[in-house]
């Protein structure tokens, strides 16, 4: 007459997804690295405004200089420093990483809201790309770390969620399948146009 609890809780809908091991651990160790990675820039952008002459650490060459892209307005674009944006995010994917790892059940719901907050990111990632390349005209290292980082936590995550069977559509299925060879393809793209971008100064160091 009454379903158990365990039964109520998938009829809600809200049933916890499996998580694979190796899914879980890169959820941590992803996050960690994400996470290493927004402090990091934080730091830095604290020390270039104590001091105006700071030369950040991720100050590599002309085009490798994360501190021609801390002082443009595109690294604060809601009024703060980017990287308290990757400080917060990147916090709830390691704790989410390690409940993952240590086989706490999450529900859908909660991958779901990951996810999509995870989306918002490649959004922005994706943004911050455009404006390195073709408006700063300088990268970040730290902050390729992060869109690298965050591309394929977005892979992750969405496996978990949405891990399709039999009776799931081929088209599901095909995407599925291809997952982390369209993640080799942007890779692969970003490279390229990196390279396209700065030819003119990587032609001078061969």
């Amino acid at each position: 007459m009454f379903a158990e609890p365990a039964e109520q809780f998938e009829a809600s809908g809200a049933a916890a997804p499996r998580v694979p091991v190796l899914s879980a651990w890169w959820t941590l160790i992803g996050g960690v690295i994400g996470l290493i990675a927004s402090v990091t820039l934080t730091v830095e952008k604290i020390e270039l405004l104590r001091n105006s002459s700071y030369v950040p650490s991720c100050n590599i060459n002309p085009i490798v200089s994360c501190g021609s892209v801390m002082v443009t307005r595109q690294a604060s674009l809601l009024g703060f420093p980017n990287p308290l944006l990757g400080i917060a995010g990147f916090t709830v994917v390691v704790v989410t990483g390690v409940l993952a790892v240590t086989k706490v059940q999450l529900p859908s719901w909660y991958w779901a809201g990951l996810a999509s907050g995870l989306l918002i990111g490649a959004g922005l990632v994706h943004w911050l790309i455009f404006q390195s390349l073709y408006r700063i005209g300088a990268l970040c290292p730290y902050c390729m770390v992060v869109w690298a980082v965050t591309v394929t936590l977005l892979v992750v995550v969405l496996s978990i969620l949405v891990r399709p069977n039999a009776d799931s559509a081929a088209a599901l299925r095909l995407l599925f399948g291809w997952r982390w060879s369209l993640v080799t393809f942007w890779f692969t793209a970003v490279f390229l146009l990196i390279l396209v971008r700065f030819w003119n100064y990587w032609s001078t160091l061969i």
